[in-house]
């Protein structure tokens, strides 16, 4: 059969770099190859560095400097902002300490919501992944789907093809109309346009796993077969609890009001005074003689806010409004995932039923093409009956297989929404 050969050819050449998968390897080539995880794992790193940005505030920081002037000596300035108005030419150099003393507590506050942002990003990065792993999990289901389906269709054109030419020697022999031909030839058509269209599916679904694991040159795969989940529980009130509790991108938006609001307390406390220290110290190897060949100097400066235009309070306003904006999108992604939950326990409870449902219609479809071929050999039937046996066959295979994998598709979405898919 010139259909067989071409597609054993194909599988052959389809199958020569299959790479071997289970559903655990799938996920942890996801997890290091994707690059949505690696932007996210980068941008955290990122923002871990912010807090060590803030708190560099805490330590001296020292220069150095060199300095030549050429002026008209003794002279002063008399305009301009507040100054020494003494020029002197000179050239000299020296070293500057400052220390940052203390600001009664805002340094700190803006250290903690960034410390709280950093970790609303570690909690994206796991988010991000979870989200690959469910999108690796849908393909590598949806490729064993196809597979399967495939191997449906190969079947299906098998046992029509047989069934076609017996009725066509049948005819021969004047055994059977024409009519009973065209049926069985229109049977065989319907098997090879499904097995097309399987081939197809398997094709596009290669592509899906593909690029789920990072590896979009890939062109098939061997993949194993996973144990079947056990049966969802009986209601979805703990896993509403473990959804609230460990849902990363729920922990995502709990640090991120917590940031926003240490921000905000950390704008309302604009407002105190800051306190920090400055010594300089050097040498001025060449100056006229009123200036001395070394200097030195300690001071301390208190720098108190009075006016500004309300600047501080618009920041502090803002802050806090912020805030409440993140506390409001907390509520409402809490809501979400609670729907989500709802949703995908209830999918995944049809999708139980409907393994033993499928089951028991494969039992009767199996069944009834048996009788129908019986009433057909022994001439008690039109070919339409057995025609429709045959269909109604085809139709419960692949329900049944749709309802396996659809089932572990569902079981892992269902541990996705429930934030045990890490």
């Amino acid at each position: 059969m010139r259909w067989a050969v071409a597609f054993l050819m194909m599988g052959a050449a389809f199958g020569q770099d299959a790479l071997k998968l289970t559903l655990k390897q799938a996920e942890e080539l996801a997890a290091k190859n994707s690059p949505r995880v690696a932007a996210a794992r980068f941008t955290a790193d990122a923002y871990g560095q912010i807090p060590k940005e803030l708190k560099s505030v805490y330590q001296p920081a020292a220069f150095g400097s060199v300095t030549a002037v050429g002026a008209d000596n003794g002279t002063r300035l008399a305009a301009g902002s507040l100054n020494n108005p003494a020029l002197y030419s000179r050239f000299a150099s020296g070293v500057g300490v400052s220390q940052f003393i203390t600001d009664f507590g805002r340094t700190a506050d803006l250290v903690g919501s960034a410390e709280s942002r950093a970790q609303s990003q570690l909690d994206n990065t796991d988010a991000t992944r979870a989200t690959a792993l469910l999108a690796v999990d849908g393909a590598y289901f949806g490729v064993l789907r196809a597979q399967a389906v495939l191997k449906v269709a190969q079947q299906t054109v098998s046992a029509r093809q047989l069934v076609a030419d017996q009725i066509a020697a049948l005819a021969r022999n004047a055994l059977k109309s024409s009519l009973d031909v065209s049926f069985a030839n229109v049977n065989l058509a319907e098997a090879k346009l499904l097995l097309a269209t399987a081939q197809n599916n398997l094709k596009a679904s290669t592509a899906a796993l593909a690029n789920a694991i990072a590896e979009p040159s890939r062109r098939s795969f061997e993949l194993s077969d996973e144990p079947m989940p056990a049966a969802p529980p009986d209601d979805d009130k703990t896993l509403i609890a473990s959804a609230l509790k460990d849902r990363p991108e729920l922990a995502a938006l709990r640090h991120e009001l917590a940031a926003t609001e240490r921000f905000a307390k950390a704008e309302g406390e604009l407002w105190r005074p800051t306190v920090s220290a400055v010594a300089a110290v050097g040498v001025a190897p060449a100056a006229v003689e009123q200036v001395s060949n070394h200097y030195g100097a300690v001071g301390m400066n208190l720098n108190i806010p009075i006016l500004n235009g309300g600047l501080y309070k618009a920041r502090r306003s803002e802050a806090e409004l912020r805030a409440r904006g993140a506390a409001a999108s907390l509520k409402d992604f809490e809501n979400r995932v609670m729907r989500d939950v709802q949703v995908a326990y209830l999918d995944a409870q049809t999708g139980y039923d409907r393994l033993s449902l499928t089951e028991k219609l494969l039992e009767q479809a199996k069944l009834a093409l048996e009788l129908a071929q019986q009433r057909y050999n022994l001439g008690l039937s039109a070919i339409v009956e057995l025609s429709q046996a045959q269909l109604n066959l085809t139709s419960a295979l692949i329900a049944n297989t749709n309802a396996r994998y659809d089932y572990q598709a569902e079981w892992s979405s269902l541990q996705y929404q429930i934030g045990a898919l890490r």
